[in-house]
């Protein structure tokens, strides 16, 4: 590192004689003078170049790429995007072309963005006209109600959110598991109160003040209604002007995505893994006849507790 300062920026100069004012070189005879500052002869006498001795360089460490979450989602509606064109492709495939604003600011092809809550892949995009072009592949279309989409109907839009990202609702994947049909709206001040049919094989991940994504919306359940197939839900005024939920009439269908800390539970229940830590947390005892003993007098359990 190299420092150029006159001699007024070290020193203040009292107002005495041109004799008596020290000179750069008597400066640097002081007590008060550095032997790691030099005075390099190239510039003017006016002037001082410091150099300072060059520190120890440290090791030089490999930059890792943190990895990106692709596609992980929090519920949290980026903005409502309308539905431009939609059909079969040249390709073969069903497309799905969506003008936005929000979630085409840094969009890169591949990327992913939750369309009323399914993840679907960018093929093409036109950052001038706003579009972006999505891919839906036929369970896609069976899964999800986006196969009731039409041109000018509004969708509810989020990108992937980035690691150092806020979690604002929960973990949403983008992996609809059905679909549900509102059967009942009702305006409590300025919230509203939705209610919703679904099948009994989603229902049962279904539980009151648990998470659920609806269209892709991170909401909490209300109520259920086991009897009924139905659970209820309700949106705030706030909601209600960012989602596309409260736009959509009784009979209209809704996608949904339930939480998935409880489909994890069930699958560790249904393989037999709790079984197996209660043989090895309490192990049994077996005679020759193969009939289990009672555990010996001597065992201690309270080092299994």
């Amino acid at each position: 590192m190299v420092l150029s300062a006159s001699l007024h920026s070290l020193c203040i100069i009292p107002h005495t004689s041109q004799s008596k004012i020290p000179s750069i070189f008597n400066l640097l005879k002081s007590p008060l003078a550095k032997p790691h500052l030099k005075i390099n002869p190239i510039f003017k006498p006016s002037s001082l170049s410091l150099f300072t001795q060059p520190s120890k360089l440290r090791p030089k460490t490999q930059n890792f790429r943190t990895p990106t979450i692709r596609s992980l989602f929090s519920g949290i509606v980026e903005e409502m995007g309308e539905i431009k064109q939609l059909g079969m492709a040249d390709h073969g495939g069903f497309d799905l072309k969506i003008h936005a604003k929000t979630v085409i600011e840094d969009v890169h092809l591949g990327d992913s963005i939750a369309v009323n809550g399914t993840c679907l892949t960018v093929t093409d995009f036109d950052t001038h006209l706003g579009e972006f072009t999505v891919g839906l592949a036929p369970e896609t279309l069976r899964k999800t109600s986006l196969s009731e989409l039409e041109p000018g109907s509004l969708v509810n839009l989020e990108r992937a959110i980035p690691p150092t990202g806020r979690m604002g609702g929960h973990f949403v994947q983008g992996h609809v598991d059905g679909t549900a049909e509102i059967v009942g709206k009702q305006v409590e001040g300025d919230s509203l109160w939705i209610k919703v049919k679904t099948d009994k094989n989603l229902l049962k991940y279904v539980v009151p003040k648990g998470f659920i994504a609806i269209d892709g919306t991170s909401l909490t359940v209300v109520d259920v209604f086991e009897e009924e197939l139905c659970f209820n839900f309700m949106l705030v005024a706030y909601t209600r002007q960012k989602v596309v939920i409260p736009l959509k009439e009784i009979g209209q269908k809704v996608n949904l995505e339930v939480d998935i800390l409880g489909k994890y539970v069930e699958r560790l229940l249904s393989s037999g893994f709790v079984d197996s830590i209660k043989g090895s947390r309490f192990p049994e005892t077996h005679n020759k006849t193969g009939i289990v003993n009672q555990l010996p007098k001597s065992y201690n359990t309270s080092s299994y507790m």
